[in-house]
């Protein structure tokens, strides 16, 4: 009787070697994340959270604030400047709607037909930047003025009386009416619709417009189809950038307005600096905050985009 030998076991396959990363490497992200994180702590939580303590407070300033919990500082904010609130957000509404209309062509002529001037263009758009916002819209008040050129044009073309009947004017004058401050929010926002629109129609590639042309679609069934839908990202980013300084500016209606037009930025700039009520300007910033970032949000899932230039 044979007995049969088994035959010999191939040694084991060698196992690479583990690398692993050492801790001050892995730390590295988080080392550089660290003085942004300390900037926002700094600089806008812990200012929120004071602001948030504030508007929980009653006292007054002789004697002092004291943290009571009183939250119906809110409905009495609310309940009293609620027309200023919706006159914020008219005015805001429509400087953006005419930033949209005004910066979409805009950029797309800076982006496909610009050619070798589109770095002129590109800083005509942003030369506003190189003065103060204070100085442009104190210029709009000289261009605006009563009997000046800009006027007497727009009254022989019938354009104030428009204006007037809706209501956005005072007869000839253009100057302390509503159509004034929605003049300068479009202009000094203008940019941040312009360079968002202008990167996102940059990023299109032409092949897409030949290709389109290939296919016989004429150039409005392109623009609708292959164009638009591919902008939409920065038409959300250039909305929301111009929408959301523009509901809580105060600067154009202080300068370019009139007690009829002010606007929720001047209320909160009057609690804070004139009438001393710390817990009512608190509670009215808090308040702007939730309903601008509640439109936002019911903004952008609407427009079915989150990809943000």
């Amino acid at each position: 009787m044979t007995v049969t030998e088994a035959p010999p076991l191939s040694p084991a396959p060698a196992q690479p070697p583990v690398h692993r990363t050492p801790v001050r490497r892995r730390l590295v992200p988080y080392w550089l994340l660290l003085p942004g994180i300390l900037w926002l702590v700094v600089f806008f939580v812990l200012p929120l959270v004071y602001q948030a303590s504030t508007s929980v407070q009653t006292g007054s300033l002789e004697e002092g604030y004291e943290v009571t919990w009183h939250f119906a500082t809110y409905w009495e904010a609310l309940s009293e400047y609620y027309p200023q609130f919706l006159r914020s957000l008219l005015y805001a509404g429509t400087a953006t709607a005419l930033c949209l209309m005004l910066g979409y062509p805009l950029a797309y002529l800076i982006a496909f037909r610009a050619g070798r001037w589109r770095n002129v263009l590109l800083v005509l758009v942003i030369a506003p930047f190189f003065t103060s916002f204070l100085i442009r819209t104190l210029a709009w008040k000289t261009i605006l003025a009563d009997g000046g050129p800009v006027v007497d044009v727009l009254n022989t073309v019938g354009f104030l009386d428009v204006t007037s009947w809706l209501g956005m004017t005072a007869g000839d004058r253009v100057l302390a009416t509503p159509l004034a401050v929605v003049t300068g929010l479009t202009y000094n926002f203008l940019p941040f619709m312009i360079l968002p629109l202008y990167t996102s129609l940059e990023r299109i590639d032409p092949r897409l417009h030949e290709a389109a042309g290939d296919l016989y679609a004429r150039p409005s069934t392109t623009f609708r189809k292959v164009t638009l839908p591919l902008s939409m990202p920065g038409v959300v980013s250039g909305t929301l950038l111009t929408f959301i300084p523009a509901s809580g500016d105060y600067v154009n209606a202080q300068l370019l307005g009139s007690t009829d037009t002010r606007m929720i930025g001047n209320v909160i700039q009057s609690q804070f600096l004139r009438v001393l009520d710390y817990p009512t300007a608190a509670a009215l910033s808090f308040i702007l905050m939730a309903v601008v970032l509640l439109t936002v949000t019911v903004y952008i899932r609407r427009a079915g985009t989150e990809d943000l230039v």
